[in-house]
């Protein structure tokens, strides 16, 4: 592959130490990154622009050559080993971090902050390396400067922020590459040599730190090490299929952005949907309906720390007016994300508009009531807290809310661009959420001690579940569909089931069951819905999807069929175990940004609740997993 070449997106490793992130290419390339903020301007973005974007690449300098690469065992450590006919040699990349003693668990970082360390190995003979840095701050802006420091050291800058480089291969000259200004050095590496590269971001005023010494800096790396490995090790889940669980709660981590404890969806921004397409977002955000599931499968799985830590900053960020809620938010509880285009981009293999920021902030989309409700039930739970009187009142406000909306169109799950309509998950989620205010009046009484708001309560209650079962179901098949009084399959309507409106032996879960995976589904792969949406073009399937479907036969007590949908998603990952938001089966690539949270969550709920099944089904019902049973009994219906 040419460097004018897009790497495929599932080419990509991810890194990340709770405040900076990375990705890097098969060719030890890193085309992507932003310190100190996930949502920051990135430094690097090769991956949407090979010309402009920027990278740090440490490769070697002929094309006769092989890579391979693999996390360290229950870590986020990278290795790569390139083989030429010459030598062999390693390459371990990381965001150093370790626990704080203080908080087990939690990331802390030595000064300098906010570090990439790449530490080269010789293992056998002799291989020539060129290591490329290209630094494109703020999205490719602005133009970097570079002066050299009194110790050597490379410093860029765009009057704003600056990467420092300490290199050991060799010193880095002036070079061009496609318009863009960079450096570029050449070293050999033989066998037994270990040399380090050293990129530390800072502010523009800061002072340059002293360099660490060849002992420290290993030092770094074997704490990072240790740190990913103790952290995983807590991880109660034993059954099938751990490896693919603990690597995407490795993810699910990375994602964790440490000084808030918000979850981002995922790295990056406009990785396209469809190749060539208008299907291109920013990920960098939380949205509140992922709350519940988020909380679900950390505590589930033994990092009740971590989930407590997320539900702190849910309960803070939500705080207030019921009529200010978002559904979504930046990782310090920012409620403004506007969107723009960076239109010198040209995007992922011509992917455009590149969007920063997201629109969606703005969308009404009726189910992040009950979403919030949900997750509300399951964080007070998880923290063993009475609600105060003023969450009391802010639960009141937002089941009236909810109540007073439910009958109004919306945007829906999908953030569809086309227009508000009646969606039977976003109906389905208002019945939630009266279905949740009602059983927290019943555990917290001082919520409302008057009898009249429960009864009315209970009757929107019903009233809303036989309107969902009059107008949400197709009468020629008995399937639930996308919106009211249609005929359009959508795979939400999976949440009948895993919300826990029907059971599992209702004629209508079987119907829907039954069509999606006729209708939607292509070689084992669920779509989310076929169907205009307000975009042009299409989509691949949607992994979390195809979980959704996995976590649904699996209820119904189709273990077995369960368990093949689970085997196609993790067939799907890439060689490091890592998912993309969706798959072509025709093509076989992943798409949209990289690595998804929501796509290892999937993986993570839909593992445990098949385990759970299987168990159940051969009658060992007390072997599951008891923290896991209990938390999706409390995600699904906050009982």
């Amino acid at each position: 592959m040419s460097a004018d070449e897009f790497p495929p997106i599932s080419d990509f490793a991810f890194l990340s130490d709770g405040h900076s992130l990375a990705l890097v290419g098969r060719d030890a390339s890193v085309e992507w990154a932003c310190f100190h903020r996930f949502d920051g301007p990135s430094v690097f973005a090769r991956l949407l622009d090979r010309e402009r974007g920027g990278h740090f690449r440490i490769a070697p300098s002929t094309d006769a050559c092989t890579a391979s690469r693999r996390y360290l065992p229950d870590t986020n450590v990278l290795e790569t080993t390139f083989r030429t006919p010459d030598g062999e040699v390693t390459i371990t990349d990381c965001l150093p971090v370790h626990s704080d003693p203080a908080r087990p668990g939690h990331p802390a970082r030595k000064p300098p902050g906010h570090v990439l360390q790449r530490h080269v190995h010789g293992v056998s003979g002799t291989v020539d390396l060129s290591l490329e840095f290209f630094p494109a701050f703020d999205y490719g802006r602005s133009r970097a400067s570079f002066t050299r420091t009194p110790d050597g050291a490379l410093r860029a800058s765009d009057g704003g922020e600056a990467l420092l480089l300490r290199s050991g291969l060799g010193t880095p000259e002036a070079a061009e590459r496609s318009g863009a200004h960079g450096f570029v050095s050449h070293a050999s590496v033989t066998a037994g040599d270990d040399l380090d590269v050293v990129l530390t971001h800072l502010q523009a005023d800061a002072p340059e730190p002293e360099p660490l010494s060849a002992r420290e800096l290993a030092d770094r790396v074997d704490a990072t090490v240790a740190y990913w490995r103790e952290w995983a090790d807590r991880c109660t889940y034993r059954g099938p299929h751990r490896d693919a669980v603990v690597r995407s709660l490795l993810v699910l981590k990375g994602l964790v952005y440490a000084d808030t404890g918000a979850v981002i969806a995922a790295p990056t921004t406009s990785l396209p949907e469809e190749i060539g397409g208008e299907r291109n977002w920013d990920y960098r955000y939380t949205w509140v309906r992922d709350a519940a599931a988020i909380l679900a499968a950390l505590a589930g799985t033994g990092y009740a720390d971590e989930a407590r830590h997320f539900a702190d900053w849910l309960l803070e960020t939500t705080a207030g007016s019921a009529k200010d809620l978002r559904t979504m938010y930046g990782i310090f509880g920012d409620r403004s994300l506007h969107e723009t285009h960076l239109d010198h981009l040209g995007g992922y293999r011509g992917s455009r508009p590149v969007r920063v920021g997201n629109e969606a902030w703005k969308q009404f989309q009726l189910d992040v009531y009950g979403e919030l409700l949900v997750a509300l039930n399951f964080a007070l739970r998880l923290r063993g807290d009475e609600i105060r009187p003023e969450r009391a009142r802010f639960v009141h406000d937002v089941v009236e809310l909810n109540i007073a909306r439910w009958r109004e169109p919306d945007e829906g799950i999908w953030e569809f661009r086309s227009g508000r309509r009646h969606f039977l998950f976003s109906k389905l989620m208002a019945w939630v959420a009266v279905d949740s205010g009602i059983r927290m009046l019943d555990r917290f009484p001082h919520v409302s001690r008057d009898q009249q708001l429960r009864d009315r309560w209970v009757r929107a209650r019903k009233e809303m579940r036989e309107e969902i079962e009059s107008r949400g179901v197709d009468t020629r098949t008995g399937a639930f569909v996308q919106d009211f009084d249609g005929d359009t399959l959508d795979a939400s309507a999976l949440q009948v089931i895993l919300r826990g409106f029907l059971p599992p032996d209702d004629p209508r879960v079987t119907a829907t069951l039954d069509r999606i995976d006729a209708e939607l589904t292509r070689d084992g792969h669920v779509y989310r819905y076929r169907g205009a949406d307000g975009l042009a073009g299409h989509e691949g399937s949607f992994l979390f999807c195809t979980l959704w479907l996995a976590s649904s036969l699996a209820y119904t007590g189709r273990v077995d069929a369960a368990e093949e949908r689970l085997a196609t998603v993790l067939g799907s990952a890439n060689d490091l175990g890592l998912l993309a938001e969706e798959f072509d089966p025709a093509s076989g690539e992943q798409l949209g940004n990289f690595p998804q949270g929501f796509s290892h969550l999937g993986v993570v709920a839909a593992a445990l609740t098949i385990e759970v099944a299987r168990r159940e089904r051969d009658g060992r019902p007390g072997d599951a997993p008891p923290d896991f049973v209990d938390a999706l009994r409390r995600a699904k219906r906050a009982v």
